[in-house]
């Protein structure tokens, strides 16, 4: 199998690039514009690997795509490719119009025009799968409610939007044009390899530099938290065996208030970093609470029933072992965050914490 993995340098993508040369025998091409989140340092592990190969490109230029498909011939597309923080989206809607709407339209193009010609055999292996977010169905209101598969969208950020739009094209794809088609909508990851600004590694980085750890209104957001490499093993299954046209929520049934979190942080740094910075008694005591952004959404959590059902996939870690394991990251791989807070991972200053 040779998998064409879009974004593929960022943090959800280059955890499926690693699960697929380290644990399956597939060749694997990643394309990705190399944006300010999209990081080959997280790929070094695989970087000499024979089956492994990158294409800088950015998914709006056909032209290129067209070169990287004719040249590969992938039997599968993992299109992890997108803008996704959504503070970002809210100051600058355009890029994730622009990367989220238009790059998915014009990869579903290229996409299609490749797997028309091809012959009938590889026609019927192919498998065009577009991973998503649970954002897109909005927020839950009770605290018993689950998103499921056929949970109606109602997006309620430029991010979440975009994401809804491209969602609705893929499958729009398949029902018009025949692509064979798999999405999947998944909860807020976490894990190594988490670019600075989204909130785990954030507070982590802000609370060793004894840095306040702001949490937007009173914290009682509530996300459901799913393992980077727990998904990645998801995404995996569902490429290989999910049923075309269907769509599979991923979640790792791990229900936690945002101020939850932090505080779980700050608990594990008392442990594993005892050294605080100068002035700071207790990491909880950065602890500060901030306005709470435009429309956010009170409670995502994913019932993750259909792909465990279906396709026998569960996730391995559990909150407390895979936060563990993540803060335990950060603190054992200062080199990797100091590039990337300094820009020097693409040679570039990107500013402070």
């Amino acid at each position: 199998m040779r998998i064409l993995v879009t974004g593929g340098a960022g943090f959800i993508g280059s955890a499926v690039v690693r699960h697929l040369i380290g644990n399956t025998a597939f060749e694997v091409a990643n394309l990705d514009k190399l944006t300010y989140a999209g990081n080959l340092e997280s790929l070094a592990a695989v970087a000499d690997s024979a089956r492994y190969r990158f294409y800088h490109v950015d998914i709006c230029d056909a032209s290129a795509l067209e070169k990287v498909f004719a040249e590969f011939r992938p039997t599968a597309v993992m299109h992890l490719a997108a803008e996704s923080h959504v503070d970002r989206s809210i100051d600058g809607p355009a890029d994730f119009i622009e990367t989220n709407i238009v790059g998915t339209y014009t990869l579903l193009e290229v996409a299609r025009r490749y797997w028309s010609a091809l012959p009938e055999e590889a026609r019927s292996a192919f498998r065009f799968h577009h991973i998503s977010t649970d954002e897109v169905y909005g927020d839950l209101e009770g605290t018993d409610d689950l998103f499921t598969e056929t949970t109606p969208y109602a997006p309620s950020s430029p991010y979440s939007a975009s994401k809804a739009s491209s969602d609705h094209l893929v499958r729009a794809w398949h029902r018009t044009y025949g692509l064979p088609v798999l999405v999947t909508n998944c909860s807020n990851n976490y894990g190594p390899y988490h670019f600075p600004e989204k909130l785990i590694p954030h507070m982590i980085l802000n609370a060793i530099h004894g840095k306040p750890l702001p949490v937007y209104g009173d914290g009682s957001q509530i996300r459901d938290w799913l393992y980077v490499e727990d998904h990645a093993r998801a995404l995996c299954e569902v490429v290989c065996r999910g049923v075309v046209g269907e769509t599979y929520n991923i979640g790792g049934h791990n229900e936690k208030r945002n101020l939850q979190v932090v505080e779980t942080i700050c608990a594990l740094l008392e442990e594993l970093a005892p050294e605080k910075p100068c002035g700071v008694a207790q990491y909880s005591d950065l602890i500060t609470f901030v306005k709470d952004r435009p429309g956010h959404d009170k409670r995502y959590a994913i019932d993750a029933g259909k792909i465990e059902r279906e396709l026998g996939w569960k996730p391995q870690e559990t909150f407390e072992s895979g936060i563990r394991k993540t803060v335990q990251w950060y603190l054992s791989n200062r080199q990797w965050w100091e590039r990337v807070l300094s820009g020097a991972y693409r040679l570039e200053r990107i500013g402070e914490l």
